[in-house]
């Protein structure tokens, strides 16, 4: 089937209404595109990023009339509210051939292959961790994912319970078991991702291994590795979650963090945490430590208390 897409920039306080209006018009889908190349590294949690100039972009099947499309949204805009008005056909394209010229097998610290289906690598005294694109975020391409893969396959997993926290496609615990750990606790807010993580673990063979969480129904659990490749901001923000799922001496291993955030992560967890130097791919971070001893804790005075309102 073919489709058809038009788009149109506008400012960040009109972006909503015209996304609404093309959905109202019968889009398929309506995507926000950065129009001025701002990057952009970390909305807040829970929110949907708008550019000051953002271009909102609509698809639309192939019999729909995109003339008039335009002309009812322009009817609820004045002129000047928007420019750059663009449609053009789609072709369908074979998707499921068309990622893997880009994503090829992988191989990390070694010892950890992760490669797509088809592709599957099967070198002595290797483990091969088969993944393919989905719903949720992670395949080992990105340098967050790479930076966690590489730790692990650097590290003894040897019968070991760790904790994926924020689990998004599986990849790490995955990673985790087929290196070694007895089992993996999956956690994160997104229903997707444990479904995605859940169905890899199928895949890899290791779903005996991993159980997935929402946060708030994880078990009790004492965990000799935690992993957490999220962001900045939500790393801090969790960090009282996140630090008493570790034994003492258990092992802490962070990702999803800019070069310029290291020092304010590694401030907000410092008080139970000795930390490796940094390990560093382009401009992002992994940060990598152990928690302290109680009585090794308690001499830092920066400690953060700990509130139950």
């Amino acid at each position: 089937m073919a489709w058809q897409q038009i788009s149109v920039t506008t400012d960040e306080p009109t972006a909503p209404l015209v996304a609404d209006l093309f959905e109202a018009a019968g889009a398929v889908s309506v995507t926000y595109l950065d129009a001025e190349d701002e990057p952009v590294y970390e909305p807040a949690i829970g929110t949907t990023k708008i550019w000051p100039q953002t271009q909102v972009v609509a698809l639309y099947d192939l019999n729909v009339d995109l003339a008039r499309v335009k002309s009812a949204v322009l009817g609820s805009l004045h002129p000047n509210q928007c420019y750059g008005w663009q449609t053009e056909p789609l072709e369908d394209q074979a998707w499921e051939r068309a990622w893997m010229a880009h994503y090829h097998p992988m191989k990390f610290a070694d010892r950890l292959w992760v490669c797509p289906t088809g592709q599957e690598q099967h070198e002595t005294g290797t483990v091969c961790l088969t993944l393919d694109p989905g719903l949720a975020f992670g395949t080992g391409t990105h340098p967050t994912t790479a930076l966690c893969l590489a730790w692990l396959a650097g590290h003894d997993m040897t019968g070991k319970t760790v904790i994926d926290y924020g689990c998004g496609s599986g990849i790490l615990g995955i990673a985790a078991v087929l290196l070694g750990a007895q089992c993996v606790y999956a956690v994160d807010i997104d229903p997707q991702a444990l479904t995605a993580t859940l169905e890899n673990a199928k895949k890899n063979n290791v779903q005996n291994k991993i159980a997935g969480y929402f946060p708030h129904q994880l078990p009790a659990v004492s965990a000799d590795l935690v992993l957490a490749n999220i962001l900045a901001q939500p790393l801090m923000a969790l960090r009282q979650h996140i630090t008493p799922l570790l034994i003492p001496n258990g092992q802490l291993v962070l990702s999803g963090i800019l070069q310029e955030q290291g020092d304010a992560v590694m401030a907000a967890y410092q008080p139970d945490i000795h930390f490796a130097p940094p390990l560093q791919q382009e401009e992002w971070l992994c940060l990598a430590g152990k928690r302290k001893a109680p009585e090794q804790a308690k001499q830092h005075p920066q400690a953060i208390t700990i509130r139950h309102d």
